[in-house]
């Protein structure tokens, strides 16, 4: 009868503390998870803490995560230490009641000595059993929780995966077709307003506008990061949302404005537009960047150097504009029959821009191409500019005659070209 009523004691024990104890690690190691975020936070952002002098602030910042975290953990040791002293509690409950039946039983002449001297050793052993048995269980449970935690944040569903349907998508001329795109993230606000755009095969064109228009919004839907909410997207008369996403962005060159690059070595990096090409080629698309004579010279902190020097994480250890020829040598590469152009020379000086004018000219040859730039001079010379505005495209034409029409990119090129002018200021103000 005492083993019976402890056995049920014991199952309702665990059948409350286990489940709460598996809640409360979880909530810790998500506080844990906090913590290593604002020290990660603040540590790669150190620059921009020393130059606005927030030390201290962000001490506090990180302090008030690891005060959240002490009080999680407590809670999660307070429920431990429950658990532990309620499971002592019952297991010594349950030998001392099998002892007093048991000398209470012998003295009446019900069992014999051997069995008092059985029952309370077997009980012993079984609360000892309980609690290993006990402590494993929650153990089990707590790291359930922990997993829990972790998979919640990395083992997220696909938002845009490829049909079951979807096939490889080839690419041969680069006819590219825009049909009443709309897309706007997700909220009511429409970032790409019902447009509609013909990219004619190996046209140039440039995507003009202030910032916010929907340029590279327009950009990532061609790439398909994101699925268009209504419209679609053809190339060459395909649809781009019945092809393989891998299909899609293997027929497309990207060069971005924020270039970072893997911590490989400079060949490895410039090969990833086209693996298994030789060195030869490597270091031809290298010298059309004109990055062949700044990576000769580089050296890392194990030796290595050339093109086989590794450029850290995000290739923290090259420049802006020394990341950002190395991402044009990638594309120039991979040579695929569209490019896409995002304030691709926007970390270059004059000097090196003019210097690899030329070779993107080249680039640009026999491909679709699609170039965005808030700098009109690194465009004017495209077949047709396609100017927009609150996602919309409000002005087309050439450089020539969008300065003829007097609109909206005619505004840009005079501010760019004349300077910024204060409100009422004429530009015959400005110059003198």
């Amino acid at each position: 009868m005492p083993l019976g009523v402890w056995f049920v004691a014991y199952a309702a024990l665990l059948r409350w503390f286990v489940p709460r104890m598996r809640d409360r690690s979880r909530a810790a190691s998500e506080g844990r998870s906090q913590v290593t975020g604002r020290v990660v936070d603040s540590y790669t952002n150190i620059l921009t803490v020393k130059l606005f002098a927030r030390a201290r602030d962000e001490d506090d910042y990180v302090r008030e995560s690891m005060d959240s975290l002490n009080h999680l953990f407590q809670r999660q040791m307070r429920l431990v230490t429950m658990f532990a002293v309620t499971l002592q509690l019952l297991n010594a409950l349950l030998v001392a009641a099998i002892a007093v039946s048991s000398v209470w039983l012998a003295s009446q002449g019900a069992i014999g000595v051997g069995v008092v001297a059985m029952a309370v050793p077997l009980s012993w052993q079984i609360v000892s059993m309980s609690g290993w048995v006990a402590f494993q269980v929650s153990a089990i449970f707590e790291n359930v929780g922990v997993v829990q935690e972790g998979v919640g944040t990395i083992a997220r569903p696909l938002d845009l995966p490829d049909r079951t349907n979807a096939e490889e998508l080839a690419v041969e001329k680069g006819d590219i077709r825009l049909e009443n795109v709309t897309f706007g993230y997700g909220t009511p606000r429409k970032v790409i307003d019902d447009l509609t755009l013909h990219i004619r095969p190996g046209e140039k064109i440039g995507l003009v506008g202030r910032s916010g228009a929907g340029k590279s919004t327009l950009v990532n839907l061609l790439l398909r990061f994101f699925e268009p909410a209504q419209g679609r997207i053809l190339i060459d008369g395909r649809d781009i949302s019945h092809a393989t996403q891998e299909s899609l962005r293997g027929a497309i060159s990207v060069v971005t404005q924020d270039t970072s690059l893997l911590h490989r070595s400079i060949a490895e990096n410039i090969a990833y537009g086209r693996p298994g090409a030789p060195q030869a080629e490597i270091e031809t698309a290298a010298r059309r960047a004109s990055a062949h004579e700044f990576i000769t010279g580089l050296t890392d902190l194990h030796g290595r150097g050339g093109y086989d020097a590794h450029v850290g994480e995000r290739g923290v250890k090259l420049s802006g504009g020394q990341r950002q020829r190395v991402a044009i040598a990638r594309v120039i590469l991979k040579d695929a029959p569209i490019l896409v152009l995002d304030e691709a020379t926007s970390a270059l000086d004059s000097e090196v821009e003019a210097a690899i004018q030329a070779s993107l000219d080249d680039l640009m040859a026999n491909k679709t191409v699609i170039a965005v730039a808030h700098r009109l001079s690194t465009i004017a010379r495209m077949d047709r500019l396609v100017v927009m505005d609150r996602g919309r495209i409000v002005e087309q034409g050439t450089h020539a005659d969008l300065i003829a029409r007097d609109g909206l990119y005619a505004d840009l090129w005079r501010r760019q070209s004349g300077g910024f002018l204060d409100d009422g200021e004429t530009e015959d103000e400005a110059a003198e």
